[in-house]
């Protein structure tokens, strides 16, 4: 909590204090989970005092993304001939704004459309920015290239959000900007803008025939993709495969439930495919590759549960908030364990932020569409896990 200042005065950068409070407690708590009351408490004033630098909490969200985005595009903006001095602050923006990620993939589809639009576009002045540096680090790119390198990079640079690993600052920028020059300096990877994936729980409701917990299975995973679990009603889950909304509970028996058993689908998949890519050689190398491969096809085909995935799960009941979360941990300290056996230079944190910045990767580019180039994916990836860092 802040502290109090002496005989009630009001301090001058209370505005930042409450920035500052709402973005560290809507990252870690979820926004559906955190009121204006806690905001307050955490800075020390009551809920008017509040108001009176915030209308209403959904304000205040938009201005905490915002602010996280905001210095990305001063450093782009600065347009420095100095292209290692922009690779460095770019390093450092990240960590100073580490929760730009989770806020912004997570948090703010609880805005109103006009101001996810008004963010969206912001994101796309960074990433056009990010494309610029891939551009004057490689001159003969062409646009479609530099725009994929773009997006890559703004994955890469918001990756940290996404765990809790803990380097000395110096090491995690330098691991950063390691990072980011990998991603720049590698050769041509994109020649055309290429073609989208179908999502194949989308696929699945357009073919029809499936099992009606199934089709109910892939409605729930598209509707909650789209708009975000707290905004889709059983009602129009059930009108999509054609029954009322009473009678979804024939099959779950509630929504969460539903939520649930998409995630658990989901996670099945990823730990079955685990088991066999582990079994199928043993060499390391060649069993990571492997791996890489199959988690960006089966993210780039399923981009739906992807989303939610990375955004939903926090809407599930603890207990089960809690397995999923541990599933997704586990899962993830396998490719850490993996890579160390290609790499025994690496230690356990630096693998995880390159296994994580990885990830990272494949699921930004299953979710936002904006470029699907599978096998430039995999290049990218590839040469994160395999090349990156010390």
């Amino acid at each position: 909590m802040a502290e109090t200042r002496p005989g009630g005065i009001r301090p001058r950068n209370r505005r930042e204090l409450i920035l500052e409070a709402a973005s560290r407690l809507f990252y870690e708590r979820g926004y559906a989970r955190v009121g204006v009351s806690d905001i307050a408490e955490a800075v020390g004033v009551g809920p008017s005092a509040l108001y009176r630098h915030f209308k209403g909490k959904q304000l205040l969200l938009r201005r905490v993304v915002l602010t996280h985005l905001q210095p990305f595009e001063r450093v782009l903006d600065d347009r420095s001939d100095d292209l290692d001095a922009v690779v460095r602050e770019l390093a450092a923006a990240a960590l100073d704004h580490r929760e730009l990620g989770v806020l912004w993939q997570r948090e703010a589809r609880h805005l109103p459309d006009e101001d996810r639009d008004e963010l969206k576009d912001q994101l796309r002045v960074v990433a056009g920015g990010l494309a610029d540096l891939a551009r004057a680090w490689r001159p003969e790119l062409t646009e479609d290239d530099a725009r994929f390198r773009g997006w890559c990079l703004f994955s890469a640079l918001t990756s940290p959000s996404y765990h809790r690993v803990e380097l000395p600052r110096a090491q995690f920028e330098a691991l950063l900007r390691d990072v980011i020059v990998t991603i720049t300096a590698l050769p041509p990877l994109v020649s055309g803008r290429g073609t989208a994936n179908s999502d194949a729980d989308a696929l699945l409701l357009q073919r029809g025939g499936a099992s009606r917990r199934r089709q109910l299975l892939s409605a729930a995973t598209r509707l909650f993709a789209e708009r975000g679990y707290a905004a889709v009603t059983t009602e129009e889950i059930g009108a999509e495969v054609g029954i009322a909304g009473p009678s979804v509970y024939n099959h779950f028996a509630s929504k969460q439930e539903l939520l649930d058993a998409v995630i658990t689908r989901g996670s099945a998949w990823l730990e079955i495919d685990l088991g066999r890519t582990l079994v199928r050689s043993s060499d390391a190398a060649e069993t990571l590759r492997a791996l890489l491969w199959s988690y960006i096809t089966f993210a780039l085909d399923h981009g739906g549960f992807i989303d939610i995935l990375v955004g939903e799960v926090g809407h599930l009941p603890d207990h089960e908030r809690h397995r999923a979360r541990q599933t997704q941990h586990e899962y993830v300290t396998e490719w850490v364990s993996l890579l160390r056996e290609v790499r025994p230079e690496l230690d356990a944190a630096t693998a995880r932020v390159l296994v994580q910045a990885t990830l990272t990767l494949a699921n930004d580019m299953a979710r936002t569409g904006t470029v699907r180039a599978p096998e430039a994916v995999r290049r990218v990836g590839a040469a994160l896990m395999f090349t990156s860092g010390p």
